[in-house]
């Protein structure tokens, strides 16, 4: 049996899951998050509790079993608490502002890059260097911001690029020139 599939779920005050054929729906104050269950899982719901069961034990149904009770648990945490991720504009010159539904970013290119606000997600800038992603569904989220850090990787010269606020660049030395030559 998987570890984290036995493991239960806590339900707050104000969540409610309800399981009918296949699609797993969540829904709290933040919002409304539905999930398509495949295979020989069931999930149910005792008290302040909520228990993701394998009905049967095929090969694959483990690996199931952990996959649903995490994707539960995200959906409990994004309907009750939501998620954020913070992205930091490092470059010369390189700002970032938010018009409208989308986010205007001048990141060393010729040319502005718009950056449009995608449906679940809400994007601010709190600073001319500071993108914050925020919502609900924490894969849609994480998407987001990666779509958003591919626009300029960092890169570990110089550090410029677009990078998550937690996030350790490595900064190589460089070349060193004529040292050590007569």
């Amino acid at each position: 049996m998987s570890r984290i599939g036995k493991l239960p779920v806590a339900v707050p005050a104000g969540v409610t899951i309800t399981f009918e054929n296949g699609l797993l729906t969540v829904k709290g104050a933040k919002g409304t998050l539905t999930q398509n269950v495949v295979g020989d899982i069931d999930i149910k719901v005792e008290g302040a509790e909520a228990h993701v069961i394998k009905t049967a034990d095929k090969e694959g149904a483990d690996a199931k079993h952990g996959l649903y009770r995490a994707l539960l648990h995200n959906m409990v945490v994004g309907v009750t608490e939501g998620y954020k991720k913070t992205l930091k504009v490092n470059g010369v010159g390189w700002k970032v502002a938010k018009q409208g539904n989308k986010v205007v970013l001048n990141i060393g290119f010729s040319h502005p890059v718009d950056f449009p606000e995608p449906n679940g997600v809400k994007l601010e800038c709190p600073g001319p260097n500071e993108i914050v992603v925020s919502g609900i569904d924490k894969n849609l989220v994480g998407q987001t911001a990666a779509n958003i850090r591919e626009l300029r990787v960092p890169e570990p010269y110089h550090g410029y690029g677009i990078a998550y606020s937690d996030e350790v660049i490595e900064r190589k030395e460089g070349k060193t020139g004529g040292k050590g030559k007569k």
